[in-house]
């Protein structure tokens, strides 16, 4: 079990991991070693989350979800394959705990009445200076 918040806990066998060869440099070890790792999670049929939370984990994933809404995260900054398992554990952990934050909904203001006066100050202001460029009179 992996705890994400205190009401959203993933099941380990949501989670399915697939070590693949790392590209970059390393020597010899690079075309031998699989210590990267794909992680995939079925966000679209997992119990532990709301609809709420996968719309959100929805926006948030971007080109990380596929169409079907599973979330893959490729992990492949460390050498050794039990560091990037973690990596990519806990990159999916976080991704997951900022769509379960709420966002807090947005209440429409007005802009003041002097701030509008002030506003309307300044762009007579700059009509003025504008209009103070114009051509010179010839007969001056």
């Amino acid at each position: 079990m992996i705890a994400v918040t205190e009401a959203i806990v993933l099941a380990d066998d949501e989670i399915k991991e697939r070590f693949i060869r790392a590209p970059g440099p390393g020597g010899q070890n690079v075309n031998k070693v699989e210590s990267a790792v794909q992680l995939r999670f079925d966000a679209a049929n997992s119990p532990a989350l709301s609809t709420a939370v996968f719309s959100r984990l929805k926006s948030l994933a971007g080109g990380r979800m596929t169409r079907r809404g599973v979330i893959v995260l490729t992990a492949n900054r460390y050498r050794t394959q039990e560091r990037n398992r973690r990596d990519a554990l806990a990159r999916l952990i976080e991704l997951i705990r900022q769509a379960a934050v709420e966002p807090k909904p947005r209440r429409p203001t007005k802009p003041t009445a002097a701030s509008r006066q002030r506003r309307l100050d300044a762009k007579r202001q700059r009509g003025g200076l504008k209009k103070g460029r114009g051509k010179a009179d010839p007969f001056d």
